[in-house]
């Protein structure tokens, strides 16, 4: 946890002081477009904007659209879709067999939430005309949709036992703690495998943070987020053999995000 936040705070102090610094170098050149571009008071109401969330327990794309109120506040659609990892899951490989693939021993699901929601974000302080980052903070709600998708193993199955060798041959199974252990598991197998068993587990979800919106231009969204989301749901979602089911998932998170502003 503590190298995440190091990292995170590392990537936001590049990325906040990288445009100021530009900005300034190509005034001190007497870059008249620059300044113009900076000095653009000009409103836009729309913004569009799509990117990459990396949390605390996983990966994930989101996508946002907004609308001005007024200057200091602003409507928010959010959806994002994202992969979230048991915390006590650990990969291992079967050390008897050269081509083994890893897995997380005890993993039942591999589970991604989906998100939608709605929320405001409100103006904390505004670029100065020469650059550098508008600040803001969010609050958004909505719902979430948990999709467990079931884990499968490749399984060896002794066919003979001689004084020189062994037979066996893999089969392919879901995963069952009372069958399936370190000895007779080979690998995961294909991801695709279980697709057509997923759980549908619905839910909800609260989402707070700061955005700091580094874009030069007015019209180009350069948006760095951060934050944390809480997913609650009424109906426990097993992850791990032999832990009790996740009501809930709180995860901390840093996302980048693109796009533009329109009206």
């Amino acid at each position: 946890m503590v190298s995440f936040f190091r990292t995170g705070v590392i990537m936001v102090m590049v990325l906040l002081l990288a445009p100021a610094l530009s900005a300034q170098e190509d005034m001190l050149r007497g870059d008249d477009d620059v300044f113009t571009e900076f000095s653009d008071s000009v409103l836009l109401t729309k913004e569009t904007s799509g990117g990459i969330i990396l949390h605390s327990q996983g990966l994930g794309i989101e996508f946002q659209k907004g609308k001005n109120i007024n200057y200091f506040r602003k409507r928010l659609l959010d959806f994002s879709l994202v992969e979230m990892r048991a915390p006590k899951e650990i990969r291992v490989i079967n050390p008897y067999f050269t081509s083994a693939k890893s897995y997380c021993y005890g993993k039942l699901n591999n589970l991604f939430i989906l998100r939608g929601g709605y929320g405001f974000q409100h103006l904390i302080t505004t670029k100065p005309y020469w650059g550098g980052v508008e600040l803001r903070y969010f609050y958004i709600g909505g719902a979430s949709v948990g999709l467990a998708k079931p884990v499968y193993l490749n399984i060896i199955n002794l066919v003979s036992i001689s004084q020189y060798y062994y037979e066996y041959k893999l089969t392919t199974e879901k995963y069952d703690p009372d069958e399936h252990f370190t000895d007779n598991i080979y690998g995961r197998a294909s991801f695709t495998k279980g697709f057509n068993e997923i759980k549908v587990y619905p839910g909800i979800y609260g989402k707070v943070g700061f955005s700091f919106d580094f874009g030069t231009y007015n019209a180009v969204i350069k948006n760095l987020e951060m934050g944390a989301i809480v997913d609650f749901f009424p109906i426990p979602i097993p992850l791990m053999a032999y832990n009790d089911k996740e009501y809930y998932f709180l995860t901390l998170f840093l996302s980048v995000s693109f796009g533009k502003r329109y009206n």
